[in-house]
């Protein structure tokens, strides 16, 4: 009976093309340099760290890394690299599911099936170094080290195309979704955009909103943020210990908080606003500050006259989830409110100037 081989596992495919690219390598010294400048096998290092361990200079290094690497893709190109076109292939295809392009992580962790190490990361970042169908896109301070395909643009264009989205958020000056760029850019699927998006470390997103990566709606960075994005996204007034049940099962990166600690940060903020027992609402909402007596008071003055009982008591519960006899009981016992008529109250203040 036949049967049928087994195929092999995406770390299997890599690593066999990682043995045959470091195979056409004949010098011991020049693998070296490309071994632990890539972090293949071991930790990554340095140019200044190979150049001491060698006992040659740092721009030694980097002449001698260029030069390999520009031989060994000269090898690929010619088909002198065994295994290279299946792992390049394994990429390709798992860079169109993303996108087209995607994080060095994200991309080894899908080729891998798992968490990968930073090694493991090193070795897919190698292969695609390698390969003329990839764009590698190198770390720096506004792009996470990322592979594209090479059909769909280069290293430059890939940045320049991610830059273009990071404009169109700023010009929006809000989160957007996905949809909404779609429809000022000219990509063949929003995916294209998503993936783009996700490289730029200027940018983040959150339940399916893309951002700046210094707004808290999109990148909360400690609980009171947290807090308010539960309750923006809420668009009601929420117990303090919802909010606690509601932050524990979000896709924050972090989110073990306790519910003392959100209850603590709902006091400190002023965005938060106290207006039942332990119920909390955005001040942008329009909820006023200060107890009920205060919101009684605010109300009576807005008016500059006598208002109707229940008016009050209407105008009262608009602001504060309380109960309405909690209302009357302080229209009621309170020394600055003053019956003015049958179930009618004025401000001491505003009764007295009449």
């Amino acid at each position: 009976m036949n049967s049928t081989p087994s195929k092999d596992t995406g770390s299997v495919v890599v690593k066999k093309a990682i043995e045959n690219i470091l195979g056409v390598i004949e010098q011991d010294r020049e693998r070296e340099i490309i071994v632990r400048r890539f972090g293949i096998g071991e930790r990554k290092e340095t140019l200044e760290q190979i150049g001491e361990m060698l006992g040659i200079t740092r721009e030694r290094v980097r002449q001698l890394e260029k030069a390999i690497l520009i031989r060994l893709k000269i090898a690929a190109e010619d088909g002198k690299v065994e295994d290279l076109a299946a792992a390049e292939k394994l990429v390709v295809r798992n860079l169109t599911e993303f996108g087209r392009v995607a994080k060095i992580g994200d991309l080894a962790n899908k080729i891998y099936e798992k968490e990968t190490s930073a090694n493991e990361r090193a070795e897919v970042a190698f292969v695609s170094e390698i390969s003329a169908n990839l764009s590698v896109v190198d770390e720096s301070d506004k792009y996470y080290q990322a592979v594209g395909i090479a059909e769909y643009g280069d290293a430059g264009t890939i940045r320049t195309r991610s830059t273009e989205i990071v404009k169109l958020i700023k010009d929006h000056k809000a989160p957007v979704t996905v949809d909404d760029l779609d429809e000022k850019l000219h990509y063949e699927h929003p995916d294209h955009i998503k993936a783009l998006a996700s490289i730029n470390k200027q940018l983040a997103s959150l339940n399916g909103l893309w951002g700046l990566a210094k707004w808290p709606t999109v990148n909360p960075r400690n609980i009171r943020d947290k807090i308010f994005v539960i309750l923006e996204n809420n668009k009601a007034p929420m117990h303090f210990s919802d909010i606690a049940k509601s932050i524990s099962s979000s896709d924050f990166k972090r989110k073990d908080v306790t519910t003392q600690a959100i209850h603590n940060e709902l006091i400190k903020d002023e965005r938060f606003v106290l207006i039942g027992r332990g119920i909390y609402a955005l001040d942008s909402w329009g909820y006023a500050k200060g107890t009920v007596t205060d919101i009684i008071e605010k109300i009576l003055r807005e008016a500059g006259e006598s208002m109707f009982r229940d008016d009050i008591v209407k105008k009262v519960l608009k602001n504060r989830q309380v109960k309405e006899t909690t209302v009357l009981l302080n229209l009621q016992s309170k020394p600055q409110f003053k019956r003015t008529g049958k179930g009618m109250y004025a401000l001491v203040e505003v009764d007295a100037k009449k």
